[in-house]
């Protein structure tokens, strides 16, 4: 009876802590103090429309936003998720609005409401600076040719792709696609003229070969019939800053007059490799902080699955011992990045709430980490003789004492080096959870690259930080490994 009241309490606690933060969000304090505050998605590796510099995201349609909404007086918090991320979020009513480069299309709009249009884009095709076999479409049959997913470029190029007869491969975010041009994996690359053109700028050794095809132009996007008031603030303030010569001023700032076959006169000189890693090093620091602080926190809810699910699992109850093994099955079943993509998009889009990102990510975490730990614990335990916990019971020991005094004390020893073991996976896992848009190490590490587009040495830094701090935490938990085996 003592087991089956725990468990119905803990799993009570579970589901009431899981109710008052998903309730929980930034824009929920804001409207009962200080009105509506609107939660915008977007992509920040989409230059020179989004991007991080200097630690803040800039861009051509986050300045218009910025703009529109000083015109209009409203107030928005920015969440840089990723561009597909971003249109999930929409979709789930977690985010009230998108700008993030999208463009109009007849299939979008029966998913989602769009603002007028801000800009006219097209599409080009770039190869890697050095290439001179690649001058027309049909140069590339046979051969790879790179894509971002969801964007006008991607779009075009699969609706050529059979008639010229090359392959298309995917990449969720510009500078991925740029380098796999750069290094020769790929041929050739589709792109947004203005976004390749501000890559060319920024030292990227690609250049284009194709006149500009006609593209849909780009707007801001809400759900299907959702948020038209905002809708209608931001075609009111585009129209406003447009007549003011504002908008002018903001694209002119990031594009100047560069046409398709031209080179802008006013890029900036190009960084040293100090000078890149200088400017790297406080962001990454950052992102390195916020992976160790998701990984404890995740690591602390996921000892409280342990611990319960483990108990239950060796419980005399087979009640227990069934509900455990459904956890353990269903978490270590679902890859995280599947967990975490229903935790953020799919349940709210179900229910009608919003969770907010750290809540989603720690909880996938947490789930996911938990139900390894319930079979380090169950291991632990069970490797213990039988015969130790007959013992304690002969001797008069209840169930549960015989447990805490003789067998647990035996069983940590066992489950030390299991319990490093998931230490250093979680951590590693953090990065998974940059598919929704958790800014850790490896997304402050993208976002970087998206800005001054310098892979193999922002990614090396990565590396190398992650690499210090995991044999950091390997040898001091291998101290404490020592010690508890000689306790």
């Amino acid at each position: 009876m003592k087991k089956s009241r725990l468990m119905w309490l803990s799993i009570a606690f579970l589901l009431f802590f899981g109710v008052c933060t998903a309730s929980w969000s930034p824009s929920a304090v804001a409207q009962s103090e200080e009105g509506k505050t609107y939660q915008i998605g977007t992509d920040v590796t989409f230059a020179p429309f989004e991007f991080q510099r200097d630690g803040k995201y800039v861009g051509i349609d986050l300045d218009l936003l910025a703009a529109i909404a000083k015109d209009q007086n409203f107030k928005y918090e920015l969440k840089p998720l990723g561009f597909n991320a971003a249109l999930q979020g929409v979709q789930s009513n977690q985010l009230d609005g998108m700008i993030a480069g999208m463009s109009i299309t007849d299939t979008r709009k029966q998913t989602f409401d769009f603002s007028d249009p801000y800009y006219e884009s097209g599409v080009v095709m770039a190869i890697g600076q050095d290439d001179n076999t690649i001058k027309s479409y049909e140069d590339l049959r046979g051969k790879r040719v790179a894509v971002k997913t969801g964007t006008e470029g991607y779009n075009f190029a699969n609706s050529i792709k059979d008639k010229y007869g090359f392959t298309l491969v995917p990449f969720d975010d510009s500078a991925q696609m740029y380098e796999e041009v750069v290094i020769g994996n790929s041929a050739a690359c589709f792109e947004d003229f203005p976004v390749i053109a501000f890559g060319i700028q920024q030292g990227m050794k690609l250049k284009v070969v194709t006149e500009k095809e006609k593209g849909s132009p780009y707007g801001f996007a809400v759900n299907k019939g959702q948020n038209q008031e905002l809708l209608q603030k931001f075609n009111a303030g585009l129209k406003n800053i447009k007549a003011s010569g504002e908008y002018d001023q903001i694209v002119s700032n990031y594009l100047g007059n560069t046409k398709p076959g031209q080179e802008s006169t006013d890029a900036p000189p190009p960084l040293s490799k100090m000078e890149i890693i200088m400017a790297a090093l406080p962001i990454l620091f950052k992102g390195l902080g916020m992976t160790l602080m998701y990984t404890f926190i995740s690591l602390f809810f996921a000892f409280i699955f342990g611990l319960i699910f483990g108990f239950m699992k060796v419980s005399p109850s087979k009640t227990a011992q069934w509900i455990a093994t459904g956890f353990v099955d269903i978490f270590r079943g679902i890859p995280l990045l599947v967990l975490g993509l229903f935790i953020y998009f799919g349940i709210p889009g179900a229910l009608g709430i919003k969770i907010p990102l750290i809540v989603a990510a720690v909880l996938a975490l947490s789930l996911n980490a938990g139900a390894y730990v319930t079979e380090i614990i169950r291991g632990g335990i069970q490797s213990i003789d039988k015969g130790q916990l007959e013992a304690a019971r002969s001797l008069g020991l209840s169930y549960r004492t015989a447990m805490i005094k003789v067998i647990i004390p035996q069983a940590i020893k066992v489950m030390v080096p299991s319990f490093i073991n998931q230490l250093v996976i979680t951590l590693k896992d953090t990065s998974i959870m940059s598919a929704i848009g958790l800014v850790e190490l490896t997304q402050s590490g993208k976002l970087i690259v998206a800005n001054n587009l310098q892979s193999t040495l922002i990614y090396g830094m990565v590396a190398i930080m992650y690499l210090v701090v995991i044999t950091i935490l390997t040898k001091l938990a291998d101290s404490v490994e020592r010690r508890t085996r000689r306790g």
